[in-house]
């Protein structure tokens, strides 16, 4: 009789590769499927409430009375709206403070950040470990509201568009990602150029920004929306009206329900629907955003993640 060998399960060789996590399989076609679904609708989420915006804002009194309110479906397209408040009332010339505030705030702040970063990048520099640490504290521990007002009132910068963009000019967070790129340069070029006679700002003007496009364009869009979006400090710090950025008019139109300087007849009147200024105005504070994203997008990915892995 010959007997029947059972033939056992070979055991993974010593140098047998081990399997592959989940996530690094092959997607199924199940699984893209799914994947799309719900990058879909992800984006109809977004743009949808995006898009009742801009098409209210484009309709006339009469569609958005047929309609009850906010227009899904566009009809007798117009736009009596944004030429009210282009006209040169209190939205344009809020749109002109905004636009002057966020150049010169994000200049001034990215001129500060890439000095400061730069300072910090060098190991040798004189008090760098010091200063490093009083930035870091600034983080956790903040004088709070009451004394940093008081300090903006005794600079006598109150009723001014100094104190739009000094007392949030600098960003610490910046200020570390911004040293981490720096630090990632390699030091052999640096040495290379003193060598050759190069001094530090010679490098920083030649070498390091250069080589530090992504990161600081990612940084120069994070201080402009960050300027561009700001109302607090011209809630508390301004009592001019006519000195207000478009994000403070805003307020006052979506949520007080007060129609800007010189549109508050024409609403009265029935030439012109409150609902479609105040879509109007959300579009005309959205559009730079919008605008300015997709070309610093590319830069985006680059310039944190090497900033963060590099630090």
């Amino acid at each position: 009789m010959s007997a029947v060998t059972e033939e056992r399960p070979k055991a993974p060789g010593r140098w047998a590769a081990p399997p592959r996590p989940v996530w690094e399989e092959q997607p199924t076609k199940a699984g893209l499927a799914s994947k799309g679904i719900v990058l879909a609708g992800a984006c109809l989420g977004v743009l949808f409430p995006l898009w009742i915006v801009v098409v209210t804002s484009l309709s006339s009194k009469q569609t958005i009375s047929e309609a009850g309110g906010l227009v899904v479906v566009p009809k007798d397209i117009t736009f009596i709206a944004y030429q009210e408040l282009l006209s040169g009332g209190q939205v344009t010339r809020a749109s002109i403070v905004s636009l002057c505030v966020t150049l010169v705030g994000t200049l001034f702040s990215m001129t500060v950040s890439v000095l400061a970063a730069y300072g910090l990048s060098r190991i040798g520099s004189v008090g760098h470990r010091w200063m490093l640490m009083a930035l870091l504290a600034t983080m956790f521990f903040g004088a709070g509201l009451i004394p940093t007002y008081l300090l903006v009132q005794s600079l006598g910068l109150t009723d001014t568009y100094l104190a739009l963009i000094l007392p949030s000019a600098i960003s610490v967070f910046n200020i570390l990602v911004l040293r981490a790129f720096f630090m990632g340069i390699s030091q052999e070029l640096i040495d290379s150029a003193r060598i050759d006679g190069a001094g530090d700002w010679w490098i920083l003007w030649k070498i390091v920004i250069p080589l530090s496009r992504a990161v600081i364009a990612v940084i120069t869009l994070f201080y402009a929306v960050g300027y561009w979006s700001a109302w607090f400090n011209a809630s508390i710090y301004l009592s001019d009206q006519d000195m207000m950025p478009l994000q403070n008019v805003m307020i006052q139109l979506v949520q007080k329900q007060e129609p800007p300087v010189g549109l508050g007849q024409a609403i009265k009147t029935g030439q012109l629907s409150g609902l479609a200024v105040q879509m109007a105005v959300m579009v005309m504070a959205l559009l730079p955003v919008a605008v300015l994203s997709p070309f610093v997008q590319r830069h985006f990915k680059k310039g944190m993640l090497t900033g963060a892995v590099k630090g």
